[in-house]
Parts: C-alpha cells; sequence; structure tokens
C-alpha cells in the first residue's frame, strides 16, 4: 500500500493505492488518475532560468511548455544550463525547440526589454 497527497487541486486528499492500483481517499476521479499515474509513469514540469548575454548579471525565467517524464529532469536541466538568449525576449518565446527529444519547448516567462 502506498499513500501520497494529491496536488491536482488544493483540497490535497490523502490517497492511498493498493498493489493492484485500486485508489482510495480520493474527492474526485482526477486523484484516481493521478495517483496511478505518479506510481507508474510520473511527470513533471520545468522551470528554470537562462542567461541574458547582452545584460550583465541577468537571467530570465523560463519554462518547459508542457510535463516531461521524472527521470529527464536533470538531463534537461543540463541541456537548459548551456542556453543563451538575448534581450528583447517575450513571454512565450521558444529558446529550445523539442529538446531531448521530449516533445515540449523551453520557453520564455518573463518580459524583459
Amino acid at each position: 500500500m502506498k499513500e501520497l497527497t494529491c496536488i491536482v487541486c488544493p483540497r490535497g486528499c490523502s490517497l492511498k493505492i493498493d498493489e493492484n492500483m485500486n485508489v482510495t481517499g480520493n474527492f474526485c476521479p482526477r486523484g484516481a488518475k493521478y495517483a496511478v499515474s505518479e506510481l507508474t509513469h510520473p511527470m513533471r514540469s520545468l522551470t528554470s532560468s537562462v542567461r541574458v548575454i547582452n545584460r550583465e548579471n541577468t537571467v530570465v525565467s523560463v519554462k518547459t511548455s508542457g510535463n516531461i517524464p521524472k527521470e529527464k529532469m536533470f538531463e534537461l536541466m543540463e541541456h537548459i544550463n548551456t542556453l543563451k538568449v538575448q534581450a528583447p525576449v517575450n513571454i512565450g518565446d521558444i529558446v529550445s525547440h523539442n529538446p531531448l527529444g521530449l516533445d515540449v519547448d523551453i520557453i520564455i516567462t518573463k518580459k524583459l526589454d
């Protein structure tokens, strides 16, 4: 029996999952889906920052455009750490398209003039 706290909504249901993937403690169906996904193939979004090359000591925030497998987070961070942008940048600008073949983009999350 595994125990998790659901993070799909602010309710934070205490979930219990048995070896047959039966979920209890969830208030809604999303909690059960989250629990099974978390035990079989956990996914995460990733946020970080990228250096701005034409501004001294400046970085701009970025994130993945979707979720990635949890086990790929460190490998993707290594890739993100090599990226650089030049200001100006806008929210939604793509810094890296489909890194590591993960079917997501690294996108800017803050406007920088």
